[in-house]
């Protein structure tokens, strides 16, 4: 089992509630790995219910599984800069807003600032994509992003080619994976896989 004994993640949730069901799970493999995880949400999963679960449900996970408070707003996240306490820092599920934002240097939720100051630190970030729009507008900040300084992108690939020929989705399953590797300097491979979801 790997080791994350010492080592304090951020762990940003974004709006793509279809795959927080696939991120639970990956959030306690963190924890059990010995790292601390601090999760950071936008303000859609502290207030909006969906079909694949509630705001309080998800909630609830976070906390039961972190054991630490859940950032939320700008001014809880503006803090993480000068106190330095990210090592890393993931956004797991990042849509492709988020996506979007990042690479145009919006910060505009507690997310962004807490991704904002953790590459004001010189420190990894991980994104795991997670967007309907992967191949069409959002390919070009895709783009932007994995040619950034200590920028790391969970391996992805189409999750729907068919019926969604431009959505793009990362494996879950592998953020610990990157996480690690990015530590180290480097880019887990390959970046670009299949992902067949039928």
């Amino acid at each position: 089992m790997s080791d994350l004994t010492g080592k304090t993640i951020g762990f940003g949730l974004t709006g793509s509630h279809c795959t927080f069901e696939e991120t639970m799970p990956q959030i306690q493999r963190l924890v059990d790995a010995g790292a601390r995880v601090v999760p950071v949400v936008t303000n859609t999963i502290m207030t909006t219910d969906t079909r694949f679960g509630t705001s309080e449900g998800w909630q609830k996970q976070l906390l039961e599984i972190t054991g630490e408070k859940i950032i939320s707003t700008i001014p809880e996240a503006e803090p993480l800069g000068p106190s330095k306490l990210f090592d890393v820092m993931v956004i797991a599920p990042c849509t492709g807003n988020t996506t979007s934002r990042l690479a145009n240097a919006i910060t505009d939720s507690a997310v962004l600032m807490a991704t904002k100051a953790t590459m004001r630190n010189l420190r990894p970030v991980v994104l795991a994509i997670s967007t309907n729009d992967g191949l069409g507008l959002n390919a070009a900040n895709i783009a932007k992003l994995m040619a950034t300084k200590n920028i790391y992108f969970v391996p992805y690939g189409q999750d729907d080619p068919v019926k969604k020929p431009n959505s793009l989705v990362a494996r879950m399953d592998l953020i610990q994976e990157t996480i690690e590797a990015a530590l180290e300097g480097r880019q887990l491979q390959p970046v670009l896989i299949e992902r067949f979801n039928y």
